[in-house]
């Protein structure tokens, strides 16, 4: 519009003098331009448009000034680093960093500001996102001061976006649009309000005052209302399309030696577990010398024992580029961040439980194609009945174990969270993030028509 004036309003200082043709078209042709993309995204942002609440930065940014606070968790301090990705895992590293799993609130808090369809307007979203850092806040009811207190978690959020910034936001739709993101499972967040003193977690996901808010937690409950599971980050996020495909090309040309491959810790218990029978498996292989289809290796296990793998992952990635099958016992909770990296290692995963993954990710792994990318064998079977990991895996013939590779492939861009400021090209590809804002929005248009309905 400001062209249009300029063009029918000349100052009076240059009224006697003539406009160039080529520049008046070349001011019509750009004007036309912004009207035209103006109009497209209008169109292309229908039922997409986020608004962000203002909250007050001791809800996210003044919670990382406790990064050293947590003695029993840890320092997470360097971690903080890139907007949450971490340090780089070497000094011309592009793609690697040594990222904490526990920072994806600042990862997608960073990101969605690149987002097309923000808007200032909040009548006009479709979705309405909360940048609260949950599970860095909860730290002080896990592992601080205030433990005895984590029936509390969220109440002061509650009331501050209920009584205090704009009211009229949560009243038009009552929460049913309001999203956010929080770092752990689910399991952290769902201590029943009846639990005097508190056991562990929080009871943010037991408030009935956030029942309608949309949670995007790295795992749901069985019978999730509340949450959707988003994958655990990994340490590959990609600025750019040639590094992404660059990485593709070499997970694609790596030798597999190594049959099957367990990265973890644990296993050394006397009680009955899925861990033992994996760890006195592979130990009874390696004494045995037993060989399969060329394998130089049967089965390896990498020791993560202590968190020692957790920010370094040079020291799993290599071994997972090299193996065929990555085994993927529950941990405290069914899923492990493992399933994530070994994907991107073009590992082929072996789930042990439903809930590890299946039953867990139906937006990034749809359910119905778990079989062409992954292999489950049932851990009572394994625990309780002697089935053997490895008569199951070598029973699947090589072509087949070829075809699952290249599944694993493509599933890859859609489990990793790419770098912030990334190119056009890198952000063709949909990516964890991408992928979990459009579950989002679909998710709560179709919770808004139930309520309509009712």
């Amino acid at each position: 519009m400001m062209l249009i004036t300029l063009l029918h309003h000349p100052s009076k200082e240059k009224t006697h003098q003539k406009m160039p043709p080529q520049l008046v078209i070349y001011l019509i042709f750009c004007t036309l331009i912004l009207i035209t993309n103006s109009q497209d995204l209008r169109t292309e942002c229908k039922d997409r448009w986020i608004y962000i609440r203002k909250l007050p930065s001791h809800y996210n940014f003044d919670l990382l000034t406790n990064c050293s606070e947590y003695q029993t968790y840890g320092n997470f301090c360097p971690y903080i680093s890139n907007h949450g990705l971490g340090p780089k895992t070497h000094n011309n590293s592009h793609s690697w960093f040594r990222t904490d799993a526990h920072m994806l609130e600042l990862i997608f808090h960073r990101r969605l500001l690149e987002y097309q369809c923000l808007t200032t307007d909040p009548t006009i979203a479709t979705a309405v996102f909360l940048p609260y850092y949950a599970g860095i806040d909860s730290l002080k009811y896990l592992y601080g001061t205030e433990q005895n207190s984590s029936f509390q978690h969220g109440l002061d959020l509650y009331h501050y976006i209920r009584h205090v910034d704009s009211p009229e936001i949560w009243e038009r739709r009552h929460g049913h649009d309001h999203f956010l993101v929080m770092a752990r499972p689910a399991w952290d967040f769902c201590q029943p309000l009846s639990n005097d003193p508190p056991i562990w977690g929080t009871s943010f996901l037991e408030l009935p005052e956030f029942y309608n808010v949309t949670a995007l937690t790295y795992e749901s409950r069985a019978y999730p209302y509340q949450e959707m599971a988003i994958p655990y980050p990994t340490s590959f996020h990609p600025p750019k399309l040639a590094l992404f495909d660059s990485w593709i090309s070499r997970v694609r040309r790596s030798r597999r030696n190594t049959f099957m491959l367990f990265a973890g810790g644990g296993g050394l218990s006397t009680n009955p577990n899925v861990r033992r029978s994996i760890w006195l498996e592979c130990a009874n292989i390696t004494l045995t010398n037993r060989t399969h289809d060329g394998y130089s290796s049967l089965c390896e296990f990498v020791d993560c024992s202590n968190g020692i793998c957790e920010h370094d992952p040079i020291r799993f990635m290599k071994p997972m580029l090299q193996a065929s099958f990555c085994l993927q016992p529950p941990s405290d909770t069914p899923t492990r961040r493992s399933t994530f990296d070994s994907i991107v290692a073009g590992c082929i995963p072996v789930f042990f439980e439903e809930m590890s993954a299946k039953a867990q990710y139906g937006w990034h792994l749809p359910e119905d194609k778990y079989e062409e990318f992954s292999v489950f064998i049932p851990k009572d079977d394994v625990v309780f009945k002697g089935l053997k990991i490895l008569d199951v895996l070598t029973s699947i013939p090589r072509a087949q174990v070829r075809r699952m590779r290249k599944k694993v492939l493509e599933m890859l861009p859609r489990v990793i969270y790419r770098r912030h400021g990334s190119s056009l090209g890198m952000r063709d590809k949909k990516d964890a993030l991408d992928i979990a804002i459009e579950g989002t929005l679909q998710r709560i248009q179709s919770r808004l028509k139930e309520v309509e309905v009712q």
